[in-house]
């Protein structure tokens, strides 16, 4: 795949990059492990102040940003702003809490004295250069959920980036310069994929972290681990988005239209699967495949616009067949179904409803704006469907029974249950997966500590 900025609206090329060569990876490599060495030392005081003004000058450049976002890999103007103000708080939440969430921790007294030793403590130091192979769909947001906490715990960054958002990886690493960071805090890898695998080889290279596709897991996990690297994966979801009797249905639907068609679908953590209770199961698809169809779809700049194209080709091409395999299995198509004429890569928001477990579409991810409806009995049937996947990201529920919420948290396998309300991520919430969706975690303390040496220090008496 050419790096290069290719306009989802329109399929136009704009601008293409060289790959870097064996030289200028070895030269940054280099560079990462000499600015390691020193930055590791800087007190969270000055790592706090370069964070905030990083924070600050991303605000002040969210306009022009989100537009080269939306250029890029197509997402409405609107919500690559939103993007880039979401990132910034990211940015100030790390700077604020990271010498709090990283401070020294004392065992009991009682632990110390038993152990032999006058004295002991729990620090948290910086491991080195993390790799992070980052996704187009939230092509700020991926890397700054890494950066942040990374950088804030005193290691240093290396981005190898999607190759369709060159743009985009290239202002990052200029942002952290523009801070005033260390030259080879943070620095981008213009490479394709076939790259990834001799720089995380590299000694240099301490840990990765992947935010993507499956089969991308399995090869940066597979080198990671033969050679004895930490990694975190953020793989792929298909998140159930479960309603019950009790739910205030007008509201969860709603909130469905927006939970599968922000970035026109095109997130992991999209609510996919709709898995209904019979008794306000009409009742939700009637409102819920309203809501479908009345999203503007159309020209990412356009202010108005809810729902933009594609990134790609490709991923209509995806969307397509398993649409298709799913007709042809007899799923009814409610709304949608059918890739409109004309330039850009757009699929119109689409509500499946009679969705089996031999159709592709029950087992595998759609990236993009279609939606799969299921009736379900009973709760019991409710967490059955819900568990039927090789996912286990987040998860919906809707329902105001408090022995119902019980339930689903007890027996939903995802990393997160959010009720009444659809999965967002925030810096002070742990974010990741079980399962094929990955593992290890992202944001809060948890994904701050993910890449420390937590180190014991022991006295002797």
């Amino acid at each position: 795949m050419p790096i290069a900025t290719v306009n989802p609206a329109n399929g136009e090329t704009l601008r293409t990059y060289e790959a870097m060569g064996e030289e200028e990876i070895e030269r940054r490599l280099q560079l990462a492990e000499a600015t390691f060495r020193t930055y590791r030392t800087t007190a969270f005081e000055e790592r706090a102040r370069l964070m905030h003004r990083a924070a600050d000058l991303l605000e002040a450049d969210r306009e022009e940003i989100g537009k080269v976002i939306t250029t890029e890999m197509g997402k409405p103007v609107k919500q690559a702003r939103a993007e880039a103000a979401k990132c910034a708080k990211a940015m100030r939440w790390y700077a604020d809490h990271a010498a709090e969430l990283l401070a020294d921790e004392e065992p009991a007294e009682a632990d110390v004295k038993d152990s032999g030793a006058s004295r002991a403590l729990v620090r948290y130091r910086p491991l080195g250069p993390v790799l992070a192979v980052m996704p187009w769909n939230f092509p700020l947001w991926q890397v700054i959920r890494f950066a942040a906490p990374a950088l804030m715990a005193g290691n240093v960054g290396l981005l190898k980036h999607a190759s369709n958002v060159p743009q985009t990886a290239l202002y990052l690493e200029d942002l952290f310069h523009r801070a005033g960071f260390p030259e080879g805090c943070f620095q981008t890898l213009l490479i394709g994929s076939a790259a990834v695998d001799d720089v995380l080889r590299d000694e240099r290279v301490r840990a990765a972290t992947l935010t993507g596709s499956e089969p991308a897991g399995r090869a940066v996990a597979s080198t990671a681990g033969e050679m004895i690297k930490k990694t975190v994966l953020e793989l792929g979801g298909s998140d159930p988005f479960v309603v019950m009797p009790s739910a205030d249905v007008d509201r969860a639907a709603e909130v469905a239209v927006t939970a599968r068609t922000q970035n026109a679908g095109q997130s992991c953590i999209a609510a996919k699967r709709f898995i209904v209770h019979a008794d306000v199961y009409d009742a939700f698809a009637a409102r819920f495949t309203e809501g479908m169809k009345a999203l503007r779809v159309g020209d990412p700049m356009d202010e108005e616009t809810e729902v933009g194209p594609l990134s790609s080709e490709q991923s209509v091409e995806d969307l397509v067949e398993l649409v298709d395999d799913a007709v042809r299995g007899g799923a009814e198509v409610l709304c949608g179904g059918e890739r409109p004429d004309g330039p850009g890569w757009y699929y119109p928001p689409t509500v499946l409803a009679g969705v089996t477990r031999e159709m592709r579409i029950h087992r595998e991810e759609a990236f993009g704006p279609v939606a799969t409806l299921y009736r379900a009995a009973d709760l019991d049937e409710a967490v059955l469907i819900a568990n039927d996947t090789d996912f286990g990201l987040s998860s919906n529920v809707w329902t105001r029974d408090d022995a119902d919420v019980e339930r689903f948290v007890r027996d939903l396998e995802a990393g997160g249950v959010y009720v009444n309300g659809m999965t967002a991520s925030h810096p002070a919430f742990p974010f990741g997966g079980v399962k094929r969706s990955g593992y290890g975690r992202e944001l809060s303390g948890h994904g701050i500590r993910e890449f420390c040496n937590i180190t014991t220090v022991w006295h002797g008496a």
